[in-house]
Parts: C-alpha cells; sequence; structure tokens
C-alpha cells in the first residue's frame, strides 16, 4: 500500500525557460558570444578581429537591452530577472534604467517638449557630428535625475522594487571593483572600454533617430517624430532601425517591426525621414554636410518650437508606476 502510494505521486521536473519568440535566439547568442570574446581575450591576448567583433556586439547589447525592457525576454520571472542582471554585467549599467528614462520619458513624450534628452534641447536644433558625439554626455545630464527620482519614489513606496534596482548597481560595480582588483589593465581593455562603447551607441541612437524631425504638437498625427533607417542595421541590430513602427507599437517584437514599417508607416512618413542605409547616412550628413549645404538634413520643426527649452516635470504620473516585473 505504501509502495503503491509513493508510486502514484507525481514527480515534477523543474521546466527549462522558454522564449517568447524564437528570433531571440539571435539575442542569446549575441549575450553568450560577448562574455566569451572578453575571456578568451583575458587568458590569451588581445586579437584585432575579436575586439572589433566585441566593439559590434556592444551595439547589439544595447538593442537587446532596450527591447527586453519593451517585451521581456522570456515566459517565467526568473529567467528574465536572471536577464536583467546578465545585460547589466554587459552593458555595464543597471537597466532598470531604460523604465524612467525610455519607457516613462521617451516613449510618453515622443520627441516632444517635456521629452528630458530631446535632441533640441541641447545647443538648438543640429543635426551634426559634434551634436551625435556629445548628445550621450548632454543626456546622461538631464537623465541622471530622472533616475534619482524614481528611485527615490520606488524606497518610500516600493521597497522590494527599490532593493531590485540597487542590487543591479551592487551587480555592475562589483564586477568593476573585482575585474579591476584583479588586473586594472585588462579590465579597462576588455571591459569597461567596450561597455563605453556601448553605451554612448545606446544613447547616441536617439541622436540618429530624433535630430531634425519635429517634436511640435502635430508630430503624432504627422509621424513626424523619428527618423527610420532600412538596409543591413536592421537584421543585425534586431530592426532598431525602424523606430516609427516601434513607436507606435511599443510592444510589439522587433521581429515585427519589419511588416508593420513596410503596411503601415513607410508612406505616411514624411520622406526626408525614411534614409536607406545607416552608415551611407552618417558619411553625407556628418562628412560631407561639412563641406556642403545639399548634404545635410532640414529641420522639420517650427522655428519657435525649436527655439525654447521647456523644463520636464519629473513628477509625471507615468514616472510614478513601477513595472509589473519589479513588483
Amino acid at each position: 500500500m505504501r509502495a503503491h502510494s509513493r508510486a502514484s505521486i507525481p514527480i515534477r521536473r523543474a521546466a527549462l525557460p522558454a522564449l517568447r519568440n524564437r528570433r531571440d535566439i539571435q539575442s542569446i547568442a549575441y549575450l553568450v558570444a560577448l562574455p566569451a570574446l572578453a575571456a578568451w581575450q583575458w587568458r590569451y591576448g588581445f586579437q584585432w578581429l575579436l575586439y572589433a567583433s566585441m566593439l559590434f556586439l556592444t551595439l547589439g547589447i544595447g538593442v537587446i537591452h532596450h527591447n527586453h525592457t519593451h517585451l521581456r525576454m522570456w515566459h517565467g520571472r526568473w529567467a528574465n530577472r536572471a536577464t536583467d542582471f546578465w545585460i547589466t554585467l554587459l552593458q555595464g549599467h543597471p537597466t532598470f534604467v531604460f523604465y524612467p528614462a525610455h519607457v516613462a520619458n521617451h516613449h510618453r513624450h515622443r520627441h516632444g517638449a517635456r521629452d528630458a534628452a530631446r535632441t533640441y534641447r541641447f545647443g538648438g536644433d543640429t543635426n551634426h557630428l559634434w551634436g551625435y558625439l556629445i548628445h550621450p554626455v548632454q543626456a546622461v545630464w538631464v537623465l541622471y535625475p530622472l533616475f534619482i527620482a524614481w528611485l527615490g519614489r520606488l524606497r518610500r513606496h516600493h521597497r522590494g522594487a527599490w532593493r531590485y534596482c540597487m542590487a543591479q548597481y551592487g551587480a555592475w560595480l562589483g564586477l568593476w571593483g573585482g575585474l579591476l582588483a584583479l588586473d586594472p589593465a585588462k579590465a579597462l581593455v576588455y571591459v569597461i572600454v567596450p561597455q563605453l562603447h556601448g553605451l554612448h551607441w545606446l544613447l547616441a541612437t536617439n541622436y540618429l533617430q530624433h535630430a531634425h524631425a519635429d517634436g511640435g504638437p502635430r508630430r503624432g498625427q504627422t509621424l513626424s517624430y523619428a527618423r527610420n533607417f532600412e538596409g543591413l542595421l536592421n537584421p543585425l541590430f534586431f530592426n532598431i532601425g525602424l523606430h516609427t513602427a516601434h513607436h507606435e507599437h511599443s510592444r510589439a517584437h522587433w521581429s515585427e517591426l519589419t511588416r508593420l514599417h513596410r503596411d503601415h508607416y513607410r508612406a505616411r512618413v514624411p520622406a526626408p525621414l525614411n534614409e536607406g542605409g545607416l552608415v551611407p547616412y552618417m558619411f553625407r550628413v556628418f562628412v560631407l554636410g561639412k563641406l556642403s549645404a545639399r548634404f545635410r538634413t532640414r529641420s522639420l520643426m517650427a522655428p519657435a518650437t525649436g527655439a525654447g527649452t521647456v523644463a520636464t516635470d519629473t513628477s509625471d504620473s507615468a514616472t510614478r508606476r513601477v513595472p509589473g516585473h519589479f513588483r
């Protein structure tokens, strides 16, 4: 009788985490390849080809960070939380910052006057090489107060979420501290410099996508608030160039943006905001544009809109809400 009762008890096996979309196998490959290349060079020495591959992958990590914020990669909380920490270690900054800076700010205000890091906030409505290079520094200066204010509200009202964010800071700074103690030169070359390269791209992408786009009150109706890029950029970097479709469908998986862009937005976006490849665009605007005005972009902003700077209300209700995966 006892043996029979034991045999009838079902054996529960831990289920492996499942991706929401199998296209994210590409994301997993990037998340695995970057630390593997860093570890190999740490052990065996610097290789130009491998290092260039690392710099390429740091760009992809930033996009994966962005995508994972909008739509969690896995079915299951613990797999998603583990991915948060893995991206934190690879990105060189906590992943939680995308919520107050990007979802509750940039997507809410869409390059408008209350978008904290709107490109025309800094030195007027520009689109040139120096603006692209310096934009990440300018953005950090105005975004970090959002992070601090948001963390303060979490500490007062959602202590569990606050501890989760603090744990990400601990993981990131602990990694840097440990690697610097182990070998400062290798830590800088193989970890910190590539991470800073990726963070610059992550923040500078905002300039590529929105400089000289419209920040006025009709931008949503005319779909004139963002620039789109086609070409090789998108299969390599998870359709990051199809920015209008992403803004209009922020919860859509990145693999769906190709169809959305082609079928619903490409023909409706103002022609100057539909570009081909990213590299030809940057060469034309940032290099040739220094030589001749005919290669430069033209602002779609109304003069009065582009001239002013409007203080961002950091107490906006959107920045008060806590995403479910932090609870």
